[in-house]
């Protein structure tokens, strides 16, 4: 029985290659999602989005017909036909972009015929439609056969009403929004470096060739959004959006695409609430590695550490021995022990070797993904947190700084995912970053937040000196979150008359009332000098 796979308001945006279908689809989000750039080929992947005005769901595809072009390799061209066919096949409504610059080309007339033979409810729409001017070849669209096309102008605006009227028309009214009381879906990413397998694995997460894979270094651009659910032991279902994101360059071998592919993915990990950093198993730790794994410790999100491709690692034992280990358990315990050393900033991850090419422990990522969100929701008690930062200061004492020593006076949680705290000290200039991150060691053993960010809040006591007006006191970091303290009151000055020039002023300063007798010096016990060198050298000190 074949399998019906049209998507209840769904909508397709198709066309050859550079037509302003990326332009297109983020105006008809609205919000830049699609990478935009005037070389064709750029998107590449399948990029769907919730469009509010209407309540469907949008796909972005890449341009068909690019190897006939040779824009790019053939197998990435045969991976884009394969996802075309697909939002093809989930689509209630296709929208075909032409470009109204141009006129009706053979391959949009090609376009055309294959969407024929699907059956499908096709809207044509000429695209780069700026002004009025560019309306004369309006008249060859309508040999395409699918009726009368919607002139627009994705960069400037023009005909989109026009073209949201019309979809809304073919697609029907709104549904009411769903009531869901359940959680809410859990925000994961697929992060590292180019060719690593992230996009294998999101298959494999996915069950199916949604991501395109290839061995060409850089065939993701765009951050690809995918939802998926599994099923609990209890009965209950647990819900994901994995986001597959671009590979991660050094700086000199970036170009501008790559530059907003990764401006985009930072963009998407900084929403996420726990990143797979994928790893090769061939390679270990490289220097981009480190560096991503600093970003993601700094954002917030919980880290899960996946090292793929172990399957050639068991392969290379099954054929012969690697030189230096017994068996792959040696070899794998030394290969944890080098992450855990390179990656030691980060906040104790689990770690998990997995194929995505056989599947080896490809769906403990989730477990280990859904134990990542659980402990970073932890509300800890204030009394139980103060009580483990006292005992972590009293094992290990804060070093001397400035002949002083930090002092923690109180902490308390203040946010979760990722977890924060706000701790009141003496001063914040005393507190060093090795102790802070041995505190922060501390917090994750003791309350098991293996894989969550922890972050300190350091605030000191205000400063005494150097008050504004009103008594706030001056240097304070965050007004409001220290109570003020009140100023102590001003000493009171006594104004005395100014001294008259015919009487002498009386007091403490001695009034001079003549030539006197130099007093005699008198020398104690303590200071009487023993021998006349001994006197010339403390009167020279003097």
């Amino acid at each position: 029985m074949e399998r019906n796979t049209e998507i209840s308001r769904a909508v397709a945006i198709v066309g050859r290659p550079n037509v302003g279908k990326s332009r297109l689809f983020n105006r008809l989000v609205g919000r830049r999602i699609s990478i935009v750039h005037d070389q064709p080929g750029v998107t590449r992947d399948l990029i769907t989005a919730e469009v509010d005005e209407g309540r469907y769901t949008l796909m972005d595809t890449g341009g068909i017909g690019l190897y006939k072009a040779e824009l790019t390799p053939k197998v990435v061209a045969d991976a884009v036909e394969e996802q075309v066919g697909f939002a093809l096949a989930a689509a209630a409504l296709v929208l075909l972009v032409v470009d109204a610059t141009e006129g009706c080309t053979p391959l949009d007339l090609e376009v055309a015929a294959q969407l024929r033979q699907a059956g499908k409810r096709v809207v044509v729409v000429a695209n780069k439609a700026d002004t009025e001017e560019r309306d004369g070849l309006y008249g060859e669209f309508f040999a395409l056969g699918f009726g009368e096309p919607v002139l627009t102008s994705a960069e400037h605006g023009r005909g989109i009403p026009q073209l949201v009227a019309r979809i809304q028309a073919v697609l029907g009214p709104a549904p009411l929004p769903e009531r869901d009381d359940g959680p809410r879906a859990i925000r994961l990413a697929l992060a590292g470096r180019p060719n690593v397998g992230k996009s294998s694995l999101g298959n494999r997460l996915l069950g199916g060739s949604r991501l395109i894979v290839s061995e060409i270094a850089g065939t993701t651009r765009d951050p690809v959004r995918s939802r998926l659910s599994r099923a609990k032991a209890d009965g209950s279902k647990a819900t994901f959006v994995l986001v597959d994101t671009a590979g991660r360059r050094t700086a000199n071998k970036r170009d501008t695409l790559d530059f907003f592919s990764q401006t985009r993915a930072d963009e998407i990990l900084a929403e996420t609430d726990v990143v797979f950093l994928v790893l090769d198993a061939g390679q270990g730790v490289t220097r981009i590695d480190k560096q991503l794994a600093g970003e993601l410790a700094l954002l917030g999100c919980g880290i899960v550490i996946v090292v793929n491709k172990w399957d050639l690692a068991k392969q290379a034992f099954r054929e012969e021995n690697i030189d230096g280990f017994e068996d792959e358990e040696e070899f794998r315990a030394k290969f944890r022990t080098a992450v855990r050393r390179e990656l030691f900033f980060l906040p104790d991850p689990p770690l998990l070797f997995v194929s995505a090419k056989t599947g080896l422990r490809a769906e403990d990522m989730l477990d280990a993904a859904e134990g990542v969100f659980r402990r970073a929701g932890t509300a800890i008690p204030t009394g139980r947190i103060n009580r483990v930062i006292q005992d972590l200061m009293t094992k290990r004492p804060p070093r001397m700084v400035s002949g002083k020593r930090f002092k923690c006076y109180y902490v308390t949680q203040v946010s979760k995912r990722p977890i924060r705290f706000r701790l009141f000290c003496n001063s914040e200039e005393r507190l060093e970053d090795a102790y802070q991150r041995f505190l922060v060691k501390g917090v994750h053993e003791e309350f098991d937040l293996a894989g969550v960010p922890v972050f300190l809040d350091i605030v000191g006591k205000p400063k005494q000196a150097g008050r504004r007006a009103g008594g706030a006191p001056v240097g304070a970091k965050e007004p409001g979150l220290v109570a003020a303290v009140p100023a102590k009151p001003a000493a009171k000055v006594v104004a005395r008359p100014a001294p008259s020039a015919s009487k002498p002023r009386i007091g403490k300063v001695r009034v001079s009332r003549g030539p006197t007798k130099p007093a005699k010096k008198s020398y104690t016990r303590w200071d009487k000098p023993r021998s006349l060198k001994g006197r010339a050298a403390r009167q020279a000190r003097k």
